[in-house]
């Protein structure tokens, strides 16, 4: 079953990232000279997407945008000599249709996810990215990890998740179930944010998820869970009730960017990944630390 759709919720307000996020969305703030949503998007098509769906509100048209051709600032880059700057971002532009779905009302993943039903064919199986979370894989993207495994399976729905330490159990939803090969669960449930103590593993899901399209008959009765939402991880819940739903620990770096020190480690790395800028950021951060600044 060939995987082709991603739902990617930006509604959100980005309240961390306060008060630079009063005017610009959470999703378009930069690392380097790119936005956070960029690296993700990228991902996707990177794995065979090719309909991105935004769960968007009705004041982030700018998400979109980033992702719409701009004819008067392409000619205007030519007519400067300086036509290749966006040959980047115009080729993945032209790999994917862009859908946008307003969400009025900010009620949880679970709601959010469920705007999108009408987008999703009944027999068809999507993928879901969180944009916060940026993946990078060793050699596969995260997500074509997972879209592999799913086709290994029979289709079944895959949760990418990570190993995480004991004390971060408390921010994340955390899997339990069986372990029945390298890297990948029979899930029995998620559980969302529990104590140590009460931890069914380490395995966490940092935002990757493929899912069937009868998630969306869960989701339509689903009642408010934690926080007053409509809970993702209680639909999920349900599913594994009456089907196979499996976790995989994909391989590559995630980064947390919906948080600042995420996001600032993210800004490094992905400097000193840059040919152009390695030299300058390890004596940049030499000098730093020489000078204890």
């Amino acid at each position: 079953m060939k995987i082709s759709k991603v739902i990617i919720p930006v509604a959100g307000k980005g309240t961390r990232f306060l008060p630079v996020t009063k005017s610009v969305p959470k999703e378009l703030i930069p690392i380097l000279n790119r936005p956070m949503i960029s690296y993700v998007v990228e991902e996707a098509v990177l794995s065979g997407i090719e309909e991105i769906i935004f769960i968007t509100s009705p004041d982030k048209s700018s998400v979109e945008s980033y992702f719409m051709a701009d004819d008067v600032l392409d000619n205007f880059l030519k007519n400067n000599g300086k036509g290749s700057i966006l040959e980047d971002l115009n080729s993945l532009i032209n790999k994917i249709k862009i859908k946008t779905v307003i969400q009025e009302e900010a009620l949880g993943l679970g709601h959010a996810i469920a705007q999108a039903s009408s987008c999703i064919h009944e027999s068809e199986n999507f993928a879901v990215i969180l944009p916060d979370d940026i993946v990078q894989g060793k050699e596969n993207p995260c997500l074509s990890q997972l879209i592999k495994v799913s086709k290994d399976n029979d289709g079944a729905p895959v949760i990418g998740v990570m190993k995480i330490k004991p004390s971060e159990t408390h921010k994340y939803g955390v899997i339990d179930g069986q372990n029945i090969a390298a890297g990948l669960t029979l899930m029995k449930a998620m559980v969302e944010k529990p104590s140590q103590e009460e931890a069914p593993s380490l395995l966490a899901t940092p935002g990757r998820y493929i899912l069937p399209a009868e998630i969306f008959k869960i989701l339509k009765t689903l009642p408010k869970g934690s926080g007053g939402e409509y809970q993702l991880t209680d639909a999920i819940n349900q599913l594994c009730q009456v089907q196979k739903v499996f976790a995989y620990e994909f391989e590559g770096k995630r980064y947390d960017t919906g948080q600042l020190p995420g996001y600032l480690e993210a800004t490094i790395d992905f400097a000193l990944q840059d040919p152009h800028l390695k030299t300058y950021m390890l004596e940049l951060m030499e000098k730093k630390i020489k000078n204890g600044v």
